[in-house]
């Protein structure tokens, strides 16, 4: 149990690590112009969606969808919320400053970004027919096809 709550706690830093990154650039990079910060926003979901994209597909390999989605819902909800409340504040801005309508969008932004990552990914591993579920059902009709068929006697 430690090594899964490890699991989305390094997913959720890394995640988090990533915001940091793109609210560096934006800042100090690009401090006036808003319309490159914007696409550097954009670029940091993206980012976020492929990182879950990439993990998904790791992780699914070897973890039941219930328990994979369970571990990256929570990292992107602790990523999430890291992102909306924290993040702001290390560059010294007020969460809220821009209002509500900023701040909520942010949120519904990065969920629907880090469902989307999520999705390619297993969806991905799915068609390749890697997750777990499919290697389960492999390894069941390798087993019963290699026992021989029993005869029965009338």
């Amino acid at each position: 149990m430690r090594n899964r709550w490890l699991r989305i706690g390094v997913l959720a830093g890394a995640l988090f690590a990533i915001n940091l990154v793109a609210r560096g650039v934006a800042n100090f990079a690009f401090g006036d112009d808003t319309d490159m910060q914007d696409r550097i926003s954009l670029i940091f979901f993206g980012v976020v969606a492929l990182t879950l994209a990439v993990v998904a597909f790791r992780w699914g390999r070897d973890r039941p969808v219930g328990i994979l989605l369970a571990d990256m819902a929570g990292a992107a909800l602790v990523a999430c919320l890291a992102t909306v409340l924290i993040g702001p504040a290390v560059f010294g801005s007020n969460p809220v400053g821009g209002g509500a309508g900023e701040f909520f969008a942010q949120i519904w932004l990065y969920a629907a970004f880090s469902a989307g990552g999520f999705l390619v990914g297993y969806l991905l591993l799915v068609v390749l027919g890697r997750d777990y579920r499919s290697r389960q059902l492999a390894a069941y009709s390798k087993a019963k096809l290699s026992k021989p068929r029993r005869v029965v006697r009338r």
